[in-house]
């Protein structure tokens, strides 16, 4: 058998130097075009010409050593596939596993050169962000545009690359056909979801995952739960997120996010109601519904510094907490007790496990089923969300039992109970904690000492995107070229989690603090929306508490189709960045329209600027996430002081500044409510709008 499990020869990695994008090359060329414009506005179309066609030369280059490498790994796995119809045929056993061993070497040579194009994509995507910042041109939307759909298009080469799908194809099929030694083959065409037992299979489709960063439906949700994969991840050895996997733990995981949601938004409808009976003011329902976001804000990181050492625990914890929590909620009716009222919403809030949920995925779901369960746990949400307000319209009853009041008040919190309780016994006798020290393993990444695992990234292969020490003193554009060039960093401290609140904040870019600025304005819009709508539909349209549950549960009923409307259709037609923009100027629209000023205010009025409120930042949140899952740095996949725990915190807040905001508006009369909630909705909007303006061109 030919042995085609040597690794690139050192002649041969000076070779690929050559076909690299010659960053400092077209990094003068734009220094060049600055001085012609300065000098001479005429020179623009000239200027425009000649970059393009500089462009088109390097990415050319690339491309035709892209399809050279593609025909010699052709070439090999042409013959291992007649070798291995030589052993097929003579039933010859024997020699199987030297034959999977040829596969996985030429896959590890085809992830070589997936990190190849990889690279020269991030350098193109780089040179086109420079050139646009510098030049003060659009430049990469005319040079995408007239490339990216044109028949003989270089540049969708690299973004397509089609003939790295068909070598990728070949080595899965025949690693698959191969995985069973006793000759009982099986295709991957006739089991689609049968999950790829080598690793060298899911490490290679997870970096043309990565490479092709695909807008469908599944991906775009799964990012919109903000689950962030690590940059050049390493593959797992042997089986081991598959041995972390526990199907019903991981259901047990999204059942814990969409009782909360359901916990949450059930008391909604009846809030104020509630509070009218204890004796407070109707517009109390703030402090109420905006307890548990406080007490929400600092069990997001107990529970996510729990998640360090255990899961199981921190969610028995969780579901103990909240059935207190909702157990003291529904009794404030009998003892009469507004202070009795908010402690058992507090206890909601202390019970909150959503930092589990996201960490458990993140950290014990293997690489191929992540996205879909990422899709889960947002679809759980929504559902969860939904299903609360419509839940609680069917509790439209009065009665006394034990001397304990059940009403439409009291039964939200007597059915969440019960819901936990049956909850807690499924997760008590039906979750599996993954062991100890594979949870250590995950956290603290191996070193590789200038290597990633696997061969993906090599010290050769890499050397051409190193900058000396004096290329970088000189370079003025350090910061930005940073990213281009990432191996100046140590394999440890790309991966090393961060381990305080600071340390994450360092890491924050100015656009990641934009878009977390987003996160903020979309859920205070959204809370006081949904907050104040029992109230302000009582007010002005004497609206039942079944009008009310109605109306929000036909809202919720919205988030999925939304969803499916932004990740399959207008993700794929528009830049996220342009679909960002556009939804937030749409709130911004529903905040306005949602105004009492002059006309009386109607049903009509109320429900159309509600839908677009909600709906525009229901696309605004999913865009938004899913910038930034892309935009964070890689430090912040693991550990405490994770993206998520920062994107959860910084939602909580929102909530609790507008529930707060309701209840101190309740000063000023109920004919001012409306109003006065709205305005710093308004002004959080135009803010928010202006921020994105100014950090446009670097949402890439």
């Amino acid at each position: 058998m030919v042995a085609f499990g040597k690794k690139l020869k050192e002649t041969q990695i000076q070779e690929w130097q050559g076909y690299y994008i010659n960053y400092k090359l077209m990094k003068k060329k734009v220094k060049n075009y600055m001085q012609q414009i300065e000098v001479s506005e005429q020179s623009r179309e000239l200027v425009l010409k000649d970059f393009s066609r500089i462009l088109d030369k390097q990415i050319e280059k690339i491309v035709l050593f892209l399809l050279e490498q593609q025909g010699e790994l052709a070439s090999r796995l042409y013959v291992l596939g007649q070798e291995h119809e030589v052993l097929v045929q003579k039933q010859d056993g024997s020699k199987l596993s030297e034959l999977q061993q040829s596969y996985r070497d030429v896959g590890r040579e085809l992830l070589q050169l997936l990190f190849f194009v990889e690279m020269n994509a991030i350098g193109v995507r780089k040179i086109l962000k420079k050139f646009d910042k510098r030049c003060g041109y659009k430049f990469t939307n005319y040079y995408v545009k007239t490339r990216a759909n044109h028949p003989y298009s270089q540049l969708r080469q690299i973004f397509k690359h089609v003939g790295v799908s068909a070598v990728v194809g070949t080595i899965s099929r025949n690693l698959a056909d191969l995985q069973d030694n006793q000759g009982n083959y099986t295709s991957i065409y006739d089991h689609p979801d049968l999950p790829l037992q080598d690793p060298i299979s899911s490490s290679i489709n997870q970096a043309v995952d990565r490479l092709t960063n695909s807008t469908d439906f599944l991906h775009y949700l799964g990012k919109h739960g903000l689950i962030l994969p690590e940059e050049l991840p390493t593959p797992p050895e042997d089986n081991a997120a598959n041995e972390r996997y526990h199907l019903m733990s991981l259901l047990l995981n999204l059942a814990n996010a969409f009782l909360y949601m359901v916990n949450t938004y059930i008391i909604v409808p009846t809030a104020d109601d509630y509070s009218l009976s204890l004796g407070a003011a109707a517009t109390v329902c703030g402090v109420v519904i905006g307890s548990m976001a406080v007490a929400q804000v600092f069990s997001s990181v107990y529970f996510s510094a729990w998640s360090n050492k255990s899961y199981m625990k921190p969610l028995l914890f969780s579901s103990i907490v909240l059935l207190i929590g909702n157990t003291l909620y529904a009794l404030a009716y009998d003892f009469n007790s507004i202070y009795l009222l908010l402690i058992g919403r507090l206890f909601c809030g202390l019970g909150s496990a959503r930092a589990i949920n996201r960490r458990y995925i993140s950290d014990c779901v293997p690489l191929h089923l992540r996205m879909k369960a990422s899709a889960g746990f947002v679809s759980a949400s929504a559902l969860g969300m939904a299903c609360g307000p419509a839940v609680a319209c069917f509790l439209q009853t009065d009665f006394k039992l034990l001397k304990i009041t059940f009403n439409q008040d009291t039964l939200p919190g007597w059915i969440m109970a019960l819901a936990w309780f049956l909850y807690l016994l499924c997760l008590w006798t039906t979750f599996r904690e993954p062991p100890k020290e594979e949870i250590e393993d995950v956290l603290l990444p191996k070193t590789n000492s200038g290597q990633i695992e696997n061969g993906l990234v090599q010290k050769g292969i890499t050397q051409p995107l190193l900058l000396s020490a004096e290329d970088k003193k000189q370079d003025e554009d350090e910061d930005e070229d940073q990213d281009f060039y990432n191996n100046e960093e140590s394999a440890e401290e790309i991966q090393k989690p961060v381990t305080s609140i600071v340390s994450a904040y360092k890491l924050l870019t100015p656009s990641v603090k934009v878009q977390l600025l987003i996160y903020f304005m979309l859920k205070y819009a959204m809370e006081i929306l949904l907050a104040e709508s029992s109230v302000v539909t009582t007010y002005y349209f004497i609206w039942s508490t079944r009008n009310v549950a109605i109306f929000l549960a036909c809202l919720g009923l919205t988030v999925v189709p939304v969803n499916i409307l932004v990740g399959s259709y207008l993700s794929n037609m528009f830049e996220e960045r342009q679909v960002l923009l556009a939804s937030e100027i749409l709130v911004c629209l529903g905040i306005v329209l949602s105004f009492h000023v002059l006309i009386p205010y109607s049903v009509p009025q109320y429900v159309c600027s509600a839908l677009i409120t909600f709906v525009a930042a229901e696309v605004l949140e999913g865009v938004n996430l899913n910038l930034l899952s892309r935009l964070m740095s890689s430090r912040l996949s693991k550990g405490t002081y994770n993206g998520g725990l920062l994107s959860t915190e910084a939602g909580t807040l929102a909530r609790v500044f507008a529930d707060s905001t309701i209840t101190l508006a309740g000063y000023w009369g109920m004919s001012r409510l409306l109003n006065v909630t709205l305005l710093p909705s308004l002004f959080i909007c135009i803010f928010s709008i202006i921020a994105t303006c100014f950090t446009y061109n670097s949402l890439y």
